[in-house]
């Protein structure tokens, strides 16, 4: 029998699984990132603004589809958030929005401010989406300032639910080291990820050895990241939730999750391993460049990992440091048990969606770009 329990346990996999895929379709960002880094003239631009063009609409449509299913599943996250830390969602949103005009309008006639004023506007998408999305996880487990009152909503006057406990609204989480830590390693990641996929893409020696070059010194400064990040992590308090939704501090919190969950573990070195592969196969052999289909696989699984430890056994994923016991778990912010059932009938046609993605990114990507064919197709 399929319990309320099980649902809300089956959601939060449903979260980390489009978590996940988002941090893997953050190759775009990684790519526009490097379109002055490795691109050392005109033709190669066009060749990184081109191949990461075709791809901006799936990094876009999971990001609003995770935030879609957050909404649904997990409604009072989404309310506390998204409603209280609003400042850094919108600014990941005007990110994106320079992204989509910068596609756009970077190549249309009567373009009065130049094709680089907008290839900076990608560039800066590329550096700050991934970081600030990546510092907004971290506060996954560090926590933020909010408080919840439940028995608000019946106040007629103010049914105001959550409410943030400072002025920042969300600014305040670069003041903690952690976060800031694990969203310059997601940004890296997505920098080795567009690098990954623009080899593969991209039919261009010297373009290829430029991105060889930028894919090892991101993969460098994100192994030291994700070093540290993985330190702290493991040897951090964390949020523990009794059986009575009590939240308490508990020391070496995510360690003592992960020997808790063994399948976890074996997810997150099986995500390690295959990114590790990937990269380095397409560094040290240089007639390799399939290396984003190991890495790419390797990054959903880790992030599903992280997702993993931040909600389930017991842990509290969205922390108040202003009113421990105004924590959200996956317990105490679900959606009702009809809403969750309902929505788990709807998630089997996810498997079909994703295969129909697949089938149409292949055709898309059955020959990489080459600079004649820029020449002879509408380019960005």
């Amino acid at each position: 029998m399929i319990t309320y329990e099980f649902l809300q346990q089956y959601w939060w996999f449903i979260i980390s699984l489009l978590a996940g895929l988002l941090v893997f379709l953050m190759f775009v960002q990684g790519g526009n990132l490097l379109i002055f880094l490795a691109g050392k003239n005109e033709r190669e631009r066009e060749l990184i603004v081109n191949s990461t063009g075709r791809k901006w609409e799936l990094t876009f449509t999971t990001l609003v589809t995770f935030g879609g299913a957050f909404f649904a599943s997990f409604p009072l996250f989404y309310s506390t958030s998204f409603g209280g830390a609003y400042w850094v969602w919108i600014l990941i949103l005007i990110t994106f929005v320079f992204q989509a005009v910068s596609y756009e309008f970077q190549s249309k006639a009567g373009n009065i401010l130049g094709k680089k004023t907008f290839r900076t506007f990608l560039t800066i998408n590329g550096c700050l989406a991934p970081l600030l999305i990546g510092t907004a996880v971290g506060t996954f487990f560090t926590g933020s300032a909010f408080t919840v009152n439940k028995a608000a909503v019946g106040d007629i006057a103010a049914p105001t639910i959550s409410r943030w406990a400072n002025n920042w609204h969300g600014l305040e989480a670069v003041a903690n080291p952690f976060n800031v830590e694990f969203g310059l390693m997601v940004m890296f990641l997505a920098m080795v990820l567009g690098a990954l996929y623009m080899i593969n893409n991209i039919d261009d020696d010297n373009l290829a050895s430029s991105l060889r070059k930028w894919l090892t010194r991101g993969f460098c400064a994100f192994l030291v990241l994700f070093l540290l990040v993985m330190w702290h992590l493991l040897t951090m308090e964390g949020f523990a939730v009794d059986s009575n939704g009590v939240v308490s501090m508990e020391e070496y919190k995510y360690l003592h999750n992960i020997l808790d969950m063994p399948n976890t573990l074996v997810m997150l070195l099986m995500g390690a391993v295959l990114l590790v592969a990937g990269v380095a196969a397409t560094i040290f052999n240089k007639g390799f460049k399939r290396g984003i289909w190991l890495a790419g696989p390797g990054t959903v699984l880790a992030v599903m990992a992280l997702f993993m430890l931040a909600g389930y056994n017991g842990t509290a994923y969205y922390p108040s440091t202003a009113d421990l016991q105004s924590s959200l778990t996956i317990a105490n912010s679900s959606s009702s048990e009809f809403t969750l059932k309902t929505m788990a009938i709807v998630s089997f046609i996810i498997p079909f969606v994703v295969g129909y993605i697949a089938y149409f990114w292949r055709q898309m990507d059955k020959k990489p770009i080459t600079s004649d064919e820029l020449d002879h197709t509408d380019k960005y």
